[in-house]
């Protein structure tokens, strides 16, 4: 049980509630239709249901790929975040229903109240046309990848020894200390030093490559004396071994990590085989259950945006001097936003789906109609359900500590453009790769 494997189970709390919203949204449009409260709640559950199973599936063979070829922490995130979908689904689709049902069989004389009257239509007067506007979506995602671009050539990106291999050091100060006098005085004898403040303002964390992979032992003890040599000679503060002893002009090595460069190398390769597999199966998945390969496409081109977006995002703002290591956490992050990112989108191409069973339509005015009335109607729970798990993640980058920064941060970004994407990018790619030839020849949209 990890920090990674609490936020697992944090985040499932968050991303827990999609399937319940997903059946109370179905049951309300089964009553607004004019269907008793029984017949709605049957209709509503039986509706809910392939929603329910395609994106919890497709999110849970990402954390299991992530199991197998994560290491570490990873590792323990990765079960979490299984056995939460596993959990979330039999509550979301047994134990509600009880309890429903019990409601509803105890007051059978009163309604069964899913919204407010302050709240009754929200979300359900929408009207837009996504896809007539798909090409500002376009060029907005073109815009901010191009900032990313330049970003990342101007500064790139700020790796952690997770990929580059080296040592970090915890040390923890009596009091506040200058962090620019220790890194002018280590800068001279270290390779690759970075030093930042660590959560508070009397705690640093020192990080350090390896010039050579000989002898690490020695490199190791000898880096340790030259960062204890020079906090001394900057600060004037003592080192000390034992924390009781902590006390003014004193400083103490509290914690340390260590990550070979040939570990960093297998984590590297690792996580490059955990996205391409992640890929691979969601597009098998998406190709055998939706029957279209244009789904299939238009779904990993949305999650190499999101991808994309979040690694801009990280150039960008590490340009602009914040520090956001990218490491085997963020990596973790990464694939929970590729799970988050398809069970948003297989949502909506569920709905897609539903409506060509019901509507056999070949205009292709028609069909362009229908994909925008599918992503409209889903619109309240995609909101609901982004909104409920930015909430959980907010709450865990603003408590979590330092050492979930970088997870809770990657999540909220790639959350909002995983949400992003399912409307404004993976619907109105799927829409181009449908009707490629027929939108060339008749240019109406």
């Amino acid at each position: 049980m990890t920090l990674p494997g609490l936020a697992g189970i944090l985040l499932t709390i968050g991303m827990s509630i999609d399937a319940n919203v997903l059946i109370f949204e179905r049951i309300r449009e089964e009553i607004k239709m004019g269907f008793s409260e029984k017949t709605a709640i049957n209709n509503g559950y039986n509706k809910a249901y392939r929603s329910i199973i395609d994106s919890n599936i497709t999110t849970f063979l990402t954390g299991f790929i992530l199991y197998q070829l994560g290491k570490g922490p990873i590792k323990g995130f990765a079960i979490t975040m299984m056995i939460g979908i596993a959990t979330s689904f039999f509550s979301s689709t047994i134990i509600t229903r009880l309890i429903i049902d019990f409601i509803h069989n105890k007051f059978k004389n009163k309604k069964l109240f899913l919204y407010f009257f302050y709240n009754s239509n929200f979300f359900n007067k929408i009207n837009f046309n996504f896809i007539k506007k798909r090409k500002f979506s376009y060029i907005f995602s073109l815009f901010f990848l191009t900032i990313g671009f330049f970003s990342f050539v101007f500064k790139g990106f700020n790796w952690g020894i997770d990929f580059t291999g080296g040592k970090s050091y915890i040390i923890s100060f009596y009091s506040p200390v200058n962090i620019s006098n220790i890194k002018n005085r280590l800068s001279e004898d270290l390779y690759n030093l970075e030093i930042k403040l660590y959560g508070s303002n009397n705690i640093i964390k020192i990080t350090t490559g390896f010039l050579e992979k000989k002898n690490l032992d020695f490199i190791n003890k000898k880096n340790l004396q030259i960062i204890i040599n020079g906090i001394e000679d900057s600060t004037g503060f003592k080192n000390t071994s034992n924390k009781l002893n902590l006390k003014e002009r004193s400083f103490l090595i509290s914690g340390s990590y260590y990550v070979d460069s040939n570990i960093a190398n297998d984590i590297k390769n690792s996580s490059l085989k955990s996205i391409l597999l992640s890929f691979f199966i969601i597009f098998l998945y998406i190709c055998i259950r939706f029957n279209k390969w244009q789904f299939g496409l238009s779904a990993i081109i949305a999650l190499l945006h999101d991808i994309l977006m979040i690694f801009s995002m990280f150039s960008f703002i590490n340009l602009l001097g914040f520090c956001f290591e990218l490491n085997q956490i963020f990596i973790g992050s990464l694939l929970t936003i590729i799970g988050y990112s398809i069970n948003d989108t297989v949502v909506v191409f569920d709905r897609i789906r539903e409506k060509l069973l019901i509507n056999k339509e070949k205009n292709i005015k028609n069909l362009i109609n229908l994909f925008n009335s599918a992503i409209n109607e889903t619109m309240s729970r995609t909101i609901i359900t982004s909104l409920t798990t930015l909430v959980v993640v907010l709450i865990l980058f603003i408590f979590g500590g330092e050492d979930l920064k970088n997870f809770s941060f990657t999540l909220l970004i790639g959350i909002l453009f995983g949400t992003y994407s399912s409307i404004f990018i993976a619907v109105p790619v799927s829409i181009d790769l449908y009707f490629y030839k027929s939108i060339k020849k008749n240019k109406f949209f």
